[in-house]
């Protein structure tokens, strides 16, 4: 009896296994912040949910800033806490593994002809124990490279509230350009529809000005339209609708930035490059598993004692009950695994090619609209000032007519709405690229 029960205390206490007091949570957290500049919790509780809602209330005090709104994003998205549940699913599946299946208890009785006999067994996953370290392993990788991609859904959620943030932003300000524009055509159609009455117009001419202004109308109501579509993408990304926004886009820093071995950056710092490299990793490590248990799936090993009525001795043993390969050898599974193997290692060749690709074209694009953006701000817009303050000179000077001022000034704005939107593209253009790089 001491054999069996010592065998029962060995299995039960190596199929101890518990849950990490983080959760996995700290990896992701340092990874993001790593990143993005922000850390990321997932709330779990009442007291993280408050600790969020405290936090964002404090935030939403001031307009927003890129940074802010990525810290918005993180705290309130419910689609990036619905990712981060998967670490829950994963270290379940980890903590699992590192336990023996619960022993089986068996009972039988057998009557007739006066005697009685009884059948007792408890029945143990041996299998399950000799292959629990490498099981292990397999589910540890996994929850490693669920942490990566958790950490990644962190991240990409950091470039979609930046490129949210930018693109409602310079809508907004746009809006602004087209309402002068707007003001000044409206000015425009008035005077020569006063003119034109008064004899001192020309019926095209006025119809010229009338037509201007119906354009303008129909293009202010575009940028009110597209003002609310960017400001509602942004609310989805921040989980609220309830912020402000500055009032002008973030100004030119004064050099580009030269990213030093950028490829290689990309290749250390991309998740999803690391992901891809922890998920061929498991894999491998799974096809030596299934290699090893290929031929036997189930081993079980019990004890097993007999009674009898009117026996003066109880009859005790073990059994071992073994799954016979007659039918399924395993091959199926074994190729499965290979086959998983090789497709893993696939997409990490894939992602790493994709991923060096991806910062050429996301550098080639910053710098791009790098100097798209300061040729407007230091050729265009003081080209277009120059052209105005001498337009004005002249009609003071009563050289030219109110048309030709308005039409300068019409045309000034219009430039100063271009530049808008090179500036709004240049901070798209600088977080594509920091995307691409992997964080800042």
């Amino acid at each position: 009896m001491a054999a069996p029960l010592a065998l029962a205390c060995v299995l039960t206490l190596s199929g101890c296994a518990s849950f990490s007091p983080d959760d996995g949570m700290d990896k992701v957290s340092t990874l993001s912040r790593e990143r993005t500049g922000h850390g990321v919790v997932a709330q779990r509780s009442q007291a993280d949910a408050d600790a969020a809602a405290a936090r964002s209330a404090e935030i939403l005090k001031a307009p927003l800033t890129a940074d802010t709104a990525v810290e918005l994003a993180l705290l309130n998205n419910a689609g990036l806490q619905a990712s981060l549940a998967e670490l829950g699913i994963a270290e379940a599946e980890l903590v699992q593994a590192g336990r023996l299946r619960n022993p089986v208890f068996g009972f039988g009785r057998l009557a007739g002809g006066g005697a009685l006999e009884i059948d007792r067994s408890l029945m143990f996953d041996l299998l399950g124990l000799l292959s629990m370290p490498a099981a292990t392993k397999v589910q540890q990788q996994h929850f490693e490279q669920v942490q990566l991609e958790a950490a990644q859904a962190t991240v990409n959620l950091a470039t979609q509230a930046r490129l949210a943030y930018f693109n409602a932003l310079a809508a907004q300000e746009l809006v602004s350009y087209f309402e002068q524009v707007h003001d000044a055509a409206d000015a425009a159609a008035e005077l020569a529809r006063r003119m034109q009455k008064a004899g001192n117009f020309s019926a095209l001419e006025q119809l010229r000005e009338q037509s201007f202004q119906a354009d303008a109308l129909a293009e202010l109501s575009r940028s009110r339209q597209a003002a609310t579509a960017e400001r509602e993408r942004l609310t989805r990304v921040l989980g609220l609708a309830s912020f402000t926004l500055p009032e002008h886009l973030p100004e030119l820093p004064a050099e580009p930035m030269a990213p030093q071995a950028a490829e290689q950056t990309a290749i250390d710092r991309r998740l999803d490059v690391l992901a891809a490299k922890r998920r061929a990793e498991a894999s491998a490590a799974a096809l030596g598993l299934t290699r090893a248990t290929r031929f036997v799936n189930v081993l079980e090993l019990g004890y097993q004692n007999r009674s009898e009525r009117g026996a003066t001795s109880l009859a005790q043993g073990y059994e071992v009950s073994l799954e016979l390969p007659l039918f399924d050898f395993g091959m199926a599974r074994s190729v499965r695994a290979e086959a998983v193997y090789q497709q893993a290692l696939h997409r990490t060749a894939e992602t790493a090619l994709n991923a060096q690709s991806e910062v050429r074209e996301a550098h080639a694009g910053y710098l791009s609209a790098y100097t798209l953006a300061r040729h407007y701000r230091n050729e265009v817009l003081p080209l277009k000032q120059r052209i105005a303050d001498e337009t004005l000179l002249r009609y003071n000077g009563m050289l030219v007519g109110v048309f030709e001022l308005l039409t300068d000034a019409r045309e000034q704005i219009r430039s100063v709405a271009a530049s808008v939107q090179a500036q709004r593209d240049f901070w798209i253009a600088d977080t594509q690229l920091q995307a691409a790089l992997g964080g800042r």
